[in-house]
């Protein structure tokens, strides 16, 4: 059995998110002690492992509440789970096209202060005009 404090250290989740999560109802069957203190199993910690990776994929509260309510019905809702994790697993797909897109940017952008420091290229500013004539979109 885990205390509290050690499904924290267990899940790198803090203590009042571990609460939080408890209050919410989204940690099923939680037991407690003689002193009325929480106290997880295996299968909690795996559990709560689960929701840390739910809430990185976006997931919100009320989407994790729903998820846990099809998991408590069993086999019956699989279809309805890999639905709902197809929809999160697009949208983060969607995300890393985005941030790929911006790491482009930032990778073109060293390029050019590289050119620009070496001396293959002049700067030029969008944001510093010199004159008129000077701009090709840099900055």
């Amino acid at each position: 059995m885990y205390t509290m404090m050690q499904v924290c250290r267990e899940t790198d989740m803090t203590y009042q998110a571990l609460k939080f999560y408890c209050n919410e109802g989204l940690v099923p069957n939680v037991k407690r002690d003689q002193n009325n203190r929480r106290i997880f199993d295996e299968h909690d910690v795996k559990w709560i492992k689960d929701l840390t990776c739910l809430k990185k994929c976006g997931m919100s509260i009320q989407e994790m509440k729903i998820y846990l309510a099809l998991c408590l019905q069993g086999e019956s809702t699989i279809h309805q789970r890999k639905e709902m994790l197809a929809q999160k697993r697009a949208a983060l797909l969607d995300s890393i096209k985005e941030l790929e897109g911006c790491v482009d940017y930032i990778d073109w952008k060293q390029g050019f202060y590289d050119d620009v420091l070496s001396g293959k290229r002049p700067y030029i500013s969008n944001l510093i005009r010199l004159d008129d004539a000077n701009s090709d979109g840099a900055e």
